[in-house]
């Protein structure tokens, strides 16, 4: 059984004060004729101290619109910050192919090959270059999903600066502008 120690009740005390304070903020949606998937993949690096393991985040807009995101601990103990933010991207790829699948179901096929922003320039040349290999011959296969959708046109991943990665809310704690800017992206918003 896991002990908690001080810095777990001092995390617990933030995460119920910054609850109380945002009780009245939510998601506001409005209609769109805009039906283009765009996403953002992010990851710590082993920010978790107890087990070394890396967060995955990630949220999809269709259009202007956040509508689904997710932040996750990842399964494994991952030993770079482009193998942690490669292992993300992958993750999220599986969730956009599930994305674009019901799209099509719905009858809002994605023609084009659907944006997936990550701010770390090796991730993405790790996912465009099966010849990269002695960097990620260590990586599991199940992780290199990824290549076979980028190289089908399926995805196109897209290089953005940390401070733009809208992911990164889900992913670490940020600078207060910054987290701010970033909320307010996700269309965020006081519902008083």
């Amino acid at each position: 059984m896991k002990i908690l120690d001080q810095s777990h009740l001092n995390a617990a005390k933030r995460i119920l004060c910054y609850i109380k304070e945002t009780i009245n903020e939510g998601m506001f949606y409005t209609s769109s004729k805009n039906f283009n998937l765009v996403g953002y993949s992010d990851s710590d690096w082993g920010r978790d101290l107890d087990e070394r393991k890396s967060t995955t985040g990630f949220v999809f807009f269709m259009g202007d619109t956040s509508f689904t995101w997710s932040s996750n601990k990842q399964s494994i103990v991952t030993l770079s910050s482009c193998e942690a933010e490669y292992v993300a991207a992958n993750s999220d790829v599986c969730h956009l192919i599930w994305l674009r699948n019901m799209l099509k179901h719905l009858g809002f096929p994605q023609e084009n090959p659907t944006e997936i922003y990550i701010d770390n320039r090796s991730a993405i040349a790790l996912a465009k270059n099966p010849l990269y290999h002695e960097r990620s011959k260590h990586i599991d296969t199940r992780h290199h999903f990824i290549r076979e959708h980028v190289k089908n046109k399926e995805v196109e991943l897209i290089s953005c600066k940390t401070n733009d990665q809208v992911a990164g809310i889900f992913t670490k704690p940020l600078k207060r502008e910054i987290f701010i800017r970033l909320k307010f992206i996700l269309d965020m918003t006081s519902l008083d």
